[in-house]
């Protein structure tokens, strides 16, 4: 099981093949970077919420267990998800 969170999040930090990058989504003050991988046939949930701040920007990296048949659909999701985590935690997410 470790091995693969590990793997999921290499491949979300790196080493992942070369896509264009979806453009990021501003949402209740945060920015959404969706960055879904593919992995089996399939992409991955993956992105990135981001926010300014004083002290420059903050982000916070997620990947879900979800997966998409296409690079379009995972987008979608993940902006989804990330509207969500905003939603329910809020600055928390930062730590």
């Amino acid at each position: 099981m470790f091995a693969t969170l590990k793997a999921a999040w290499e491949k979300l930090v790196g080493g992942r093949e070369s896509e264009a990058e979806a453009p990021p989504v501003e949402y209740n003050g945060f920015r959404i970077r969706p960055s879904p991988y593919r992995q089996g046939g399939h992409y991955q949930t993956a992105g990135t919420i981001e926010k300014d701040g004083p002290d420059g920007v903050r982000q916070h990296k997620f990947i879900r267990a979800d997966t998409h048949p296409s690079r379009e659909v995972a987008v979608e999701f993940t902006i989804m998800k990330a509207k969500q985590i905003i939603d329910l935690q809020g600055e928390r997410m930062f730590g």
